[in-house]
């Protein structure tokens, strides 16, 4: 599933800075942060975290980029992170995301980045208008 087109990583919920999470602590560990940016998608509260979807509207998904410090590590580290989006599972089991290369749009380029899509049923979520599930949590609050 590695592809060495792109070593950018594109995250929009726990991965993100303002969870300081221990995921955002093993994604700092990897890699560096590239700058805020965001991809075309619609982004739902899927409860305890966010999912995003792709769309050809012009609707965006807001996240940060990051870039591998050592390209030598980014097929170990990426791995880490398909484990941790549930992307590698076990036969008959459905994935919960899918990683996917996509446009990202940062510092008025475009950067091709990967970006872990949700894999299910987004129907009767909630539609998370702004695409910032840090801005929606603290309305939320």
């Amino acid at each position: 599933m590695t592809n060495h087109a792109s070593h950018y990583v594109f995250v929009y919920g726990s991965l993100r800075r303002g969870f300081q999470s221990p995921a955002h602590e093993y994604i700092s560990h990897y890699f560096n942060f590239f700058g805020d940016a965001k991809v075309k998608g619609k982004l739902f509260d899927l409860g305890e975290h966010p999912g995003g979807v792709p769309t050809q509207e012009d609707s965006f998904i807001i996240g940060e980029l990051y870039i591998a410090k050592d390209d030598g590590e980014f097929s170990w580290a990426i791995a880490q992170l398909d484990d941790y989006e549930g992307v590698v599972v076990e036969p008959n089991e459905k994935p919960l995301y899918r990683r996917e290369i996509v446009d990202v749009y940062v510092n008025d380029a475009i950067v091709p980045a990967w970006i872990y899509w949700y894999n299910g049923d987004v129907r009767s979520k909630p539609y998370i208008e702004s695409g910032d599930v840090l801005k929606y949590l603290a309305q939320k609050k």
